[in-house]
Protein backbone atom coordinates (compact mmCIF):
# COMPACT_ATOMS: atom_id res chain seq x y z
CA UNK A 1 0.00 0.00 0.00
CA UNK A 2 3.22 2.39 0.61
CA UNK A 3 4.11 2.25 -2.77
CA UNK A 4 0.94 3.37 -4.30
CA UNK A 5 1.11 6.47 -2.71
CA UNK A 6 2.96 8.81 -4.41
CA UNK A 7 5.07 11.57 -2.69
CA UNK A 8 5.04 14.65 -4.51
CA UNK A 9 7.77 16.40 -2.86
CA UNK A 10 10.52 13.84 -3.80
CA UNK A 11 8.68 13.83 -7.91
CA UNK A 12 10.66 15.33 -10.10
CA UNK A 13 8.27 17.54 -12.42
CA UNK A 14 8.61 17.39 -15.91
CA UNK A 15 9.56 20.38 -17.63
CA UNK A 16 6.53 21.73 -19.50
CA UNK A 17 5.86 23.33 -22.71
CA UNK A 18 4.21 26.42 -23.30
CA UNK A 19 2.88 27.47 -26.02
CA UNK A 20 5.37 30.70 -27.22
CA UNK A 21 7.76 27.19 -26.86
CA UNK A 22 10.10 27.84 -23.85
CA UNK A 23 10.24 25.48 -21.25
CA UNK A 24 9.66 25.83 -17.06
CA UNK A 25 12.55 25.11 -15.31
CA UNK A 26 12.93 23.24 -11.51
CA UNK A 27 13.30 26.79 -9.99
CA UNK A 28 9.95 28.13 -12.07
CA UNK A 29 7.87 25.35 -11.00
CA UNK A 30 9.22 25.72 -7.61
CA UNK A 31 8.08 29.48 -7.51
CA UNK A 32 4.84 29.10 -8.81
CA UNK A 33 4.02 26.05 -6.31
CA UNK A 34 5.13 28.23 -3.84
CA UNK A 35 2.61 31.33 -4.63
CA UNK A 36 -0.22 29.01 -4.99
CA UNK A 37 0.67 27.63 -1.98
CA UNK A 38 0.96 31.20 -0.53
CA UNK A 39 -2.45 32.33 -1.95
CA UNK A 40 -4.14 29.30 -0.58
CA UNK A 41 -2.59 30.44 2.54
CA UNK A 42 -3.68 33.70 2.66
CA UNK A 43 -7.46 32.53 1.49
CA UNK A 44 -6.89 30.30 4.21
CA UNK A 45 -6.37 33.04 6.67
CA UNK A 46 -8.55 35.37 5.63
CA UNK A 47 -11.41 32.43 5.85
CA UNK A 48 -10.33 32.25 9.29
CA UNK A 49 -11.30 35.82 10.18
CA UNK A 50 -14.42 35.72 8.83
CA UNK A 51 -15.06 32.72 10.69
CA UNK A 52 -13.63 35.11 13.65
CA UNK A 53 -16.20 37.59 12.76
CA UNK A 54 -18.80 35.88 12.89
CA UNK A 55 -18.25 34.07 16.11
CA UNK A 56 -17.54 37.54 17.74
CA UNK A 57 -21.07 38.58 16.74
CA UNK A 58 -22.53 35.08 17.74
CA UNK A 59 -20.76 35.84 21.06
CA UNK A 60 -21.76 39.82 20.84
CA UNK A 61 -25.65 38.71 19.90
CA UNK A 62 -25.54 36.24 23.01
CA UNK A 63 -24.29 38.31 25.60
CA UNK A 64 -26.59 41.40 24.40
CA UNK A 65 -30.06 40.21 23.00
CA UNK A 66 -30.34 36.55 24.78
CA UNK A 67 -29.21 38.77 28.67
CA UNK A 68 -31.23 41.13 27.43
CA UNK A 69 -34.75 38.75 26.83
CA UNK A 70 -33.97 37.19 29.74
CA UNK A 71 -33.54 40.06 32.04
CA UNK A 72 -36.81 41.07 30.12
CA UNK A 73 -38.80 37.43 31.12
CA UNK A 74 -37.45 38.42 34.67
CA UNK A 75 -39.15 41.58 34.89
CA UNK A 76 -42.51 40.23 33.11
CA UNK A 77 -42.61 37.39 35.72
CA UNK A 78 -41.76 39.57 38.88
CA UNK A 79 -44.43 41.72 37.48
CA UNK A 80 -46.77 38.82 36.70
CA UNK A 81 -45.84 37.59 40.29
CA UNK A 82 -46.81 40.65 41.98
CA UNK A 83 -50.16 40.93 40.12
CA UNK A 84 -50.88 37.40 41.07
CA UNK A 85 -49.70 38.18 45.04
CA UNK A 86 -52.14 41.46 44.90
CA UNK A 87 -55.30 38.93 43.17
CA UNK A 88 -54.88 36.29 46.00
CA UNK A 89 -54.71 39.20 48.66
CA UNK A 90 -58.06 40.69 46.70
CA UNK A 91 -59.81 37.35 46.36
CA UNK A 92 -58.98 36.41 50.08
CA UNK A 93 -60.46 39.92 51.49
CA UNK A 94 -63.40 38.76 49.63
CA UNK A 95 -63.73 35.49 50.68
CA UNK A 96 -62.72 36.82 54.36
CA UNK A 97 -65.62 39.23 54.74
CA UNK A 98 -68.10 36.87 52.83
CA UNK A 99 -67.44 34.69 55.60
CA UNK A 100 -67.79 37.17 58.33
CA UNK A 101 -71.40 38.43 56.63
CA UNK A 102 -72.29 34.32 57.00
CA UNK A 103 -71.45 34.61 60.51
CA UNK A 104 -73.05 38.13 61.50
CA UNK A 105 -76.01 36.79 59.25
CA UNK A 106 -75.89 33.08 61.47
CA UNK A 107 -75.84 34.64 64.87
CA UNK A 108 -78.66 37.46 63.98
CA UNK A 109 -80.63 34.15 62.78
CA UNK A 110 -79.43 32.69 66.05
CA UNK A 111 -80.76 35.34 68.47
CA UNK A 112 -84.18 35.64 66.81
CA UNK A 113 -84.73 31.82 67.14
CA UNK A 114 -83.74 32.14 70.91
CA UNK A 115 -86.42 34.68 71.05
CA UNK A 116 -88.66 32.66 69.00
CA UNK A 117 -87.88 29.89 71.24
CA UNK A 118 -88.57 31.90 74.62
CA UNK A 119 -91.98 33.13 73.21
CA UNK A 120 -93.22 29.38 72.66
CA UNK A 121 -91.71 27.91 75.69
CA UNK A 122 -93.59 31.06 76.97
CA UNK A 123 -97.06 30.26 75.32
CA UNK A 124 -96.67 27.10 76.62
CA UNK A 125 -96.55 27.87 79.84
CA UNK A 126 -99.41 29.69 79.97
CA UNK A 127 -101.81 27.10 77.76
CA UNK A 128 -100.69 24.49 80.46
CA UNK A 129 -101.59 27.36 83.02
CA UNK A 130 -105.13 27.78 81.45
CA UNK A 131 -105.34 24.04 81.07
CA UNK A 132 -104.83 23.77 84.75
CA UNK A 133 -107.05 25.83 86.22
CA UNK A 134 -109.82 24.83 84.11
Amino acid sequence: MELAVADVTNKRLKPSVEDNGTTQTDSEVAKTVEEETAVATLASEQVELEIANILEKINRFTNLKVSELLESGKSMLKELSNEFEERIIVIHKEQMEKWQEEIKELRLLDTSNEEADGLLLNAKYLLQNVRGES
